[in-house]
Parts: C-alpha cells; structure tokens; sequence
C-alpha cells in the first residue's frame, strides 16, 4: 500500500504539468476563434459567393457582347453557256467566302423581374452578413462554454489535489498516532483508502481536463495537443435588467433579423415572378463584314466585300406558357406567406427564450450566493474540525466528513459560477449583444 501510494506523485508528474503552460486569456480565445475556426471560415465564404451574386454583373442589367466569325472554301466544276452560243467551261473554280460580326443584345424591358431579382440578391446578401454573424455568436457562445469548462475543471483539479495533500497529511498523523499507541490501525487503513479515493478523484478530473483542452484547440482550430491554461476569473455585467434585455432582443435578435430578410427576399420573388405578365422589349445591334472570292472564268464579279451596322428593337410577350407562370406565381406568394408565420412563430420563440434565459441568470447568480456562503460556513467548520483533530476531540471519520463538506462545496461554488456566466452569455446572445460586450 504505501509502494502504490509513493508512485501517486510521479504519475501526476507524467500526466499532467501545468506550471510551465501559458496562459490563455479570453481575449487570445476570441481572437484565435474568429481568425481559424473553419465554420465561420465557410460562413464567410457563402458570404461571398452570395456577394458577388448582388454584384451589377449578376444584375441581368448590362448588355451582352458576342463576337462571330467564319470562313467557307468551295472547289466546283462549272459549265456555261454565252449569250452568243458559246460553251465555256471551268474545272476547279474556287470560292472563298468569309464573314466577321459583333453583335449586341440589350433589354430594356422584361417586366421588372430583373429589378425585383436585383432586390432579391442584395437582401440574400444582407442576410449571408447575419448568417456569419450568428454563425460567430454561436461559436463564440460554444467557445466559451468549452473555456470556462477548462477553467471549471481547473479548479476541481487543485481543490482535489488539496484535498489529497490533506490526506496524506491525515495519514502522517494516523501513523505517528499508531506508532505511539494513541490509535487503533483502522485510522491507518482508513486514511490510506481516502488518500487512494481522492488519488482516483484526482486523475479522472486530470483527464477530463485534458480531453477538454483538446476540444477547446479544435474550435480554436490548432494543435489539439497545444497545452495552456485558462483564465479562473468571472465578471459579471451589472445592471442588466428584464426589460431592457426583452427589448434588445426584439430589435437585435439575429433569428428575428434574418427571418425579416427572408420576408423581404420571398417579396420579391412574388413581385418577380408576376413580370411573366408583361412584355419583354430588347435592342438588338450587328456590326458585320463579310467578303468572297471566285476565281471562276464565267463569274461577272471576282470579289466582293461587304461591311455594314444593323439594328433593331423586339417585342416579345408571352401571352401562355402552358400555365407554368401562373403556377410559380400562386407558389411563391404561398411562399411569402409562409414565411410571414414563420416570422411570428421565431418572435414568440424568441420572446419565451429571453424570459427563459433571463429567469436562469438571476437563478443562477442566486444560487452562486448561496454556493459562496455554503462554501464559508464549511470552510470555518473545517478549520474548528481541524483544530479539534488536531487535540483529538474528534475522529478521524468526522474530520473526513468535514474535508468532504469542504471539497464538495468548493466544487458546487465552482459549478455554479460558471453556470451563472454561462447563462449571463446565452441571455447576451439572445438579446443581440453577445458581440457588444467585454468578456
């Protein structure tokens, strides 16, 4: 038993070293966050395809430009007859023709479709913009739920390892007791199966720890077998109030902002599938040249060449298509529609979700009070128990239960500090501030 209990040290020693790891502040976390996390890498690039499709040059209202050219060879043998009677003729007679045109097609009309298609991508692009921000927000949130879990289990991790120093120093005194004969070896065997219990303690939470970095460097996005440390300390934003945080949230809440883009978006596609009702009036325009050679005796003309400008303008209206256009048009104003209850059915989540989670912040902070006090009262019971142990007006069982009074209550505190930020940061989020305020 106590072979297995000298190699307790050295194996902490092996599994984990924190003193020489760097500090990772929460500031560091963010910014590493935004910078490598590949989701809201993908986010920023849908960003920017759907920028580019509200670009002029997706708009449908810029001409279009082509250029065509050709050439033709002939090879014919002819035969002719002269207006005096005369038969001529022509083996291999050769004609060359080539032609060269630039053509441009513009439309001045089309029933205003492109114009509601146009309004169409700018708001999917204003809409991508809030996707990436929601996109952080939730990153953010799953970063620092990971972080202060670090932070949570770091300190487990210590009130353990005090825990188990206390332990040992229990045992010492158990064996000197023994030694002397002021005890039975129960308290030995005792102390020594509490020292092996909080060894056991404190490697699993070694561990979790451990697997918790790892799952912080992969929404960092870099080396999971990076070592750190996290930052212990939480502020809370004072003065945070229901209402103001009910009103932020139906003015600033990113699922109430991208669901009003949506409406807008499906507006227009209604507005811009109507325009199948309306002509389509376009220019039409062609520079060309074209040029032939005939090396044929009985030809009256041996070249030709012609250059000359064309234009135009068409009409075009669609007075039936089968009914497809009057389909699409019921279709999507079923969209718009649709959308419009779903916009409601998003303000009711979102009102029940800020009550929600304005209930659980002030839940939480008054359970972290209480926490802090119930970690006091321990702390000064285990301070008289120790002082009692110490002058043996106490057992070795009551000390113990007055160490596992203390750890449990240090790890209840720790628990509920970071529940309560967590719960300060999720009601942030849902009120639109999450990415307005320090951390």
């Amino acid at each position: 038993m106590k072979h297995y209990l000298t190699t307790i040290p050295l194996l902490f020693s092996i599994l984990f070293v924190s003193a020489q790891d760097q500090m990772l502040t929460k500031e560091e976390a963010i910014d590493l966050t935004l910078a490598n996390n590949l989701g809201i890498q993908v986010a920023r690039n849908t960003q920017q395809i759907d920028d580019n499709n509200a670009n002029i040059l997706n708009s449908g209202y810029l001409p279009s430009l082509t250029a065509n050219a050709g050439g033709t060879i002939d090879r014919q043998n002819t035969e002719g007859t002269l207006g005096n009677g005369d038969t001529r003729t022509a083996d291999g007679v050769e004609t060359r023709r080539y032609n060269a045109s630039v053509n441009l097609n513009y439309t001045l009309f089309d029933g205003l479709g492109r114009h509601y298609d146009y309004k169409s991508f700018k708001e999917r692009s204003q809409q991508s913009e809030l996707e990436v921000q929601q996109t952080i927000e939730t990153t953010i949130l799953q970063l620092f739920t990971v972080y202060y879990e670090v932070a949570r289990l770091t300190e487990n991790t210590e009130n353990l390892s005090q825990a188990l120093e206390i332990s040992k120093e229990r045992l010492k005194r158990a064996e000197y007791q023994f030694d002397y004969g002021q005890n039975t070896g129960l308290d030995v065997l005792n102390a020594e199966v509490d020292i092996n219990t909080d060894s056991i303690n404190l490697l699993n939470s070694r561990q979790q720890l451990r697997n918790t970095m790892r799952d912080l460097n992969l929404i960092l996005n870099r080396e999971l077998s990076e070592n750190f440390t996290a930052d212990t300390t939480v502020n809370f934003i004072p003065g945070l109030e229901m209402e103001n945080m009910h009103n932020e949230a139906k003015l600033n809440n990113i699922r109430l902002q991208i669901a009003e883009k949506q409406l807008n978006i499906n507006n227009y596609n209604f507005k811009s599938a109507k325009s199948a009702y309306l002509p389509t009036i376009g220019l039409t325009g062609t520079y060309g040249w074209n040029e032939s050679n005939n090396n044929s005796p009985l030809a009256f003309v041996v070249q030709n060449s012609a250059t000359g400008v064309t234009g135009g303008i068409n009409l075009t209206w669609n007075l039936f298509d089968g009914g497809r256009s009057i389909t699409n048009i019921k279709n999507t104003k079923i969209n718009y529609e649709t959308q419009e209850l779903l916009q409601k059915q998003i303000a009711l989540e979102v009102e029940r979700d800020i009550r929600n989670a304005w209930d659980s912040y002030t839940n939480a902070l008054y359970v972290l009070q209480v926490q802090e006090k119930n970690l006091q009262t321990n702390q000064n019971n285990f301070n008289r128990t120790d002082e009692r142990y110490k002058l043996g007006q106490v057992t070795s069982i009551e000390f113990r239960q007055a160490q596992l009074n203390l750890l449990n209550a240090e790890l209840a505190k720790s628990q509920a500090k970071y529940n309560a930020k967590l719960a300060e940061l999720q009601m942030l989020q849902i009120s639109g501030q999450l990415l307005n305020v320090d951390f």
